[in-house]
């Protein structure tokens, strides 16, 4: 199985390096953008990916900030997972916006009013926090030690501590940003919303610890069942709970926004609810991405196999999500006269992604799935020391009812 999973990952990352080529050699030629709508699919990946980062880690530094022992077990795994769709995230909007040779110059002349400058501040900061974190964590330094006979987590003062509440601080304020960059952008009345950052936040947490939980119940078989069997129940909560959260935002904003008489406000909504997308929507995200995995996490047999599907599924869902987002804000006009004004096709308001465009999220997934691969099959940690404190030697068989065992 492990052999088949290199090999699926390998060929996505070679059959996406061909979206990849074409975006270098001939750019935004190779996407489906005008100047009227500048973003799409790629943004979008980009800021899946990144809240993906930002969510699993907060989840997993629980352990460390709340001392939330059934996270412990995976909080290894969750850095990986984070660093790895942090890197995805960093490829995806690299590839989009071009001319990755002037990266360096925000560093070295930024405009402290930027929005984007701080994004790219915090994100550098991010990365290192999660580097040193893995570094101590592969040396054994920073890592909870429980005292022998028991797993409780004590408030230790460690490296990894430090880090740990460094790097939420730190993650809290560029999941947020992400909405504030948008946020502040008066010119698109559906993006210039208060909200905004609040629902990036709780988005994060939503969609990152469905991919936790997906990470814990399908990618990470060699752990104990009856650690699998806490952690999977302790996040089928958290995910539900956050997920009717976000869902709740969503119903006032879009309660809200169908009241607008402005079609600059109004037509975003329009387009979500009723336009040629609508199955983003209605079926992508609140059925495959919120129904059916809710149906599936409070049943009462809560299974690894459920479990994992259910977070793939809302992971899957936050994409959409994250699609409506970016898109129907560009396709809405200023005026509604504009898009009659001139019958360049540069000029459109239309969107639609081009093959090329899937191709490169087919190789920025794949790529964030390679780097966690890679991390969990080589760094040291990933494998359990012969020391190292291990619950009751009972298991549960692949697919048994974790729930009524560990509720």
């Amino acid at each position: 199985m492990k052999k088949i999973s290199w090999i699926i990952t390998i060929a996505a990352l070679l059959v996406g390096a061909i979206g990849v080529y074409q975006y270098l050699v001939f750019g935004e030629q190779a996407a489906g953008y005008s100047s009227a709508v500048p973003w799409g699919l790629g943004v979008a990946t980009y800021m899946l990916a990144s809240g993906l980062s930002a969510g699993i880690y907060l989840l997993t530094s629980l352990v460390y900030i709340c001392g939330v022992k059934e996270l412990e077990p995976f909080r290894q795994v969750g850095l990986v997972a984070a660093l790895s769709a942090l890197l995805a995230a960093l490829v995806a909007i690299g590839l989009d916006l071009g001319h990755l040779g002037r990266a360096w110059r925000i560093f070295i002349s930024p405009n402290p009013h930027s929005p984007m400058a701080w994004m790219v501040w915090l994100y550098t900061i991010y990365f290192l926090l999660l580097i040193l974190q893995l570094y101590f964590d592969s040396r054994g330094d920073s890592a909870p030690a429980p005292d022998a006979g028991t797993t409780e987590i004590p408030g230790d003062k460690r490296p990894g501590r430090y880090l740990a509440i460094t790097g939420v601080l730190v993650a809290l304020a560029f999941s947020g940003g992400l909405g504030a960059l948008l946020g502040v952008v008066q010119a698109r009345p559906y993006w210039s919303n208060p909200l905004l950052p609040v629902m990036f936040l709780v988005a994060a947490l939503a969609s990152g610890s469905a991919l936790l939980i997906f990470v814990v119940a399908v990618v990470n078989p060699d752990q104990q069942d009856e650690e699998t069997g806490r952690a999977i129940n302790l996040l089928a909560r958290i995910v539900v709970g956050l997920l009717v959260f976000y869902l709740l935002f969503e119903l006032a904003e879009m309660l809200l926004g169908s009241y607008y008489l402005s079609p600059s406000h109004a037509l975003p909504y329009q387009l979500i609810l009723t336009g040629p997308n609508w199955w983003i929507f209605w079926v992508v995200h609140l059925v495959v991405g919120a129904l059916i995995p809710v149906l599936l996490l409070v049943r009462g047999n809560i299974t690894a196999k459920t479990a994992g599907w259910a977070g793939f599924l809302i992971t899957l869902g936050f994409l959409g999500v994250r699609y409506n987002i970016v898109v129907p804000g560009l396709l809405a006009p200023p005026f509604t006269a504009l898009p009659s004004a001139y019958s360049e096709p540069g000029l459109a308001y239309t969107y639609v992604p081009t093959l090329n465009e899937w191709l490169v999220v087919l190789f920025v997934l794949a790529l964030g799935v390679f780097i966690f691969k890679l991390g969990i099959e080589y760094l040291p940690f990933s494998r359990r020391p012969d020391n190292a404190v291990t619950p009751p030697a009972h298991h549960v068989e692949t697919g048994a009812d974790l729930s009524r065992r560990y509720s």
